[in-house]
């Protein structure tokens, strides 16, 4: 069976996670099903940027347009809540996240146009994809989505190269900088830790970083506090090696493959009880209300001044990680393949 699918996302130097996404389920497919043909479509600049690179044997390159005809295959998968125009017999389209309906965490215009794609796919699919069991309810909440077309498939968790170094007294955020991943409550949360740990903000950014940048100025604690800007995966490695506590308390999330990371890479996470986050931590984790900087704040110095909880939630986070694998994302999604053709 031939089967299509967007490869828009997987392309270029500095993937979102989205990209990682799109990138293991198309590359984990083709080296599952090596007998099978596949079709890797791009919108237009990715398409002619990357004409030249290398796929595996069994793909082909194409160019998605909205003239497109639907004989290429009989299923097409749209990895970023996106399908083209024209229906091929069987559509699938994979949700990561509707944060656009759920808050102020973007530009009017891109609220405007991601909720029309995001309305668009849900009616085009035959079959939905979520990353996480939160997405799926979102999906049936605001698009309409009737629970017996949503299927859950978690992402999976990179191996990454992690050097030998030892832990410092450092607490890392990594994400872009902007307000729905809520880095100015951290920034504030922070000024109750022992002088002498660090705040590390790893991330360009985004959509009102101004907000987190103001509380970092206003800091008592600011000479203590690190923005890096955008890191390579080397560089994400050595933080990850170096930090004793990573915080993420984002306001919305679909999945949070920073969070799985951290945990594949034995650091005692804090997470935002709300969103995907609390299903991707588990009981690995500590799990507070982002926006109460005073729990916040608790759970930081709780977890600064206790080793024994840093060493335990450490290796129940490594054990939490190891369950989510691309290998096992890929046999899911071939199964959702199987079950529409």
């Amino acid at each position: 069976m031939r089967i299509a699918l967007d490869a828009t996302y997987s392309t270029g130097a500095a993937l979102s996670g989205v990209g990682v996404y799109s990138r293991e389920i198309l590359h984990g497919l083709a080296a599952q099903i090596p007998d099978a043909p596949f079709d890797w479509f791009y919108r237009s600049k990715p398409f002619w940027r990357d004409r030249n690179q290398p796929v595996p044997p069994n793909v082909t390159r194409r160019l998605l347009t909205d003239t497109l005809g639907s004989r290429a295959a009989p299923l097409f998968h749209g990895l970023n809540q996106r399908l083209p125009r024209r229906r091929f017999a069987k559509q699938i389209a994979t949700f990561h996240d509707l944060f656009v309906f759920s808050g102020v965490y973007s530009t009017p215009e891109f609220r405007a146009r991601f909720t029309a794609q995001a309305r668009e796919a849900a009616t085009g699919a035959d079959l939905v994809i979520a990353v996480s069991r939160f997405t799926a309810g979102q999906v049936e909440e605001y698009l309409g989505v009737p629970p017996t077309r949503i299927r859950v498939i978690h992402h999976g968790v990179l191996p990454r190269q992690i050097p030998h170094l030892p832990r410092e007294n450092v607490v890392l955020c990594l994400g872009a900088i902007q307000r729905r991943k809520n880095q100015a409550g951290l920034v504030r949360a922070f000024r109750a830790m022992p002088p002498d740990w660090r705040l590390v903000l790893a991330g360009s950014e985004g959509f009102e970083a101004r907000e987190a940048l103001d509380e970092i100025a206003k800091s008592p604690a600011r000479d203590r506090i690190q923005v890096t800007g955008y890191l390579t995966d080397s560089q994400v490695g050595e933080w990850y090696a170096k930090a004793r506590i990573f915080a993420f308390p984002s306001l919305d999330e679909g999945f949070g493959i920073p969070v799985a990371e951290a945990m594949a890479a034995g650091i005692p996470v804090i997470v935002g009880n709300r969103s995907a986050l609390p299903e991707v931590a588990g009981e690995a984790g500590l799990a507070v209300d982002p926006k109460d900087d005073d729990a916040l704040a608790e759970a930081l110095v709780r977890l600064a001044t206790s080793p024994d909880l840093q060493a335990r939630l450490g290796q129940e986070g490594r054990e939490r990680a190891a369950q989510f694998t691309w290998e096992k994302a890929v046999e899911q999604t071939q199964a959702c393949y199987h079950e529409l053709v």
